[in-house]
C-alpha cells in the first residue's frame, strides 16, 4: 500500500511539468501543470501504456502526430510505442493526472517532432 499526498511533491520545473506521487512498483501516477504557451516533448514509451485525465483548463495532444483536444473530465490512452506532445495552446494553466503502466525505469523515450 502506498498512500501520499500532493503537496509533499515537487513539479519538475518549478510550477509545472510533471510531478510524480507514485513511483512503481506496478505503476506510476502523477499531476502535470502546463502554462499557456508550454508544451512537454514528444516522446514514446516502449512498453508502458499512459493515460491522461484532464482535471481542469484545456491540452491539445498529439498522438503519432493527430491532435486531440482534451478537456475537463477528458481521458485519453496512449498505447505503447505511441508517440504523444501535449501542448497548451490556451490561456490558462492545464491540469492532468497521469498514470502509466507498467512501472519501468527508463521506458520514455524521444520521437520526433510531430509534423503539423
Amino acid at each position: 500500500m502506498q498512500k501520499t499526498n500532493e503537496k509533499n511533491h515537487e513539479y519538475r520545473f518549478g510550477d509545472n511539468g510533471p510531478k510524480y506521487l507514485i513511483r512503481g512498483p506496478g505503476c506510476d501516477m502523477g499531476v502535470v501543470i502546463l502554462q499557456p504557451g508550454q508544451s512537454f516533448p514528444n516522446h514514446r514509451h516502449n512498453t508502458a501504456c499512459e493515460i491522461f485525465y484532464t482535471l481542469s483548463g484545456e491540452v491539445c495532444l498529439y498522438l503519432e502526430g493527430t491532435p486531440h483536444i482534451l478537456q475537463t473530465g477528458d481521458v485519453l490512452q496512449c498505447e505503447p510505442g505511441e508517440a504523444h506532445y501535449l501542448i497548451n495552446n490556451g490561456d490558462k494553466p492545464w491540469k492532468g493526472v497521469f498514470i502509466k503502466s507498467p512501472h519501468l525505469e527508463n521506458d520514455s523515450h524521444p520521437a520526433d517532432p510531430p509534423a503539423w
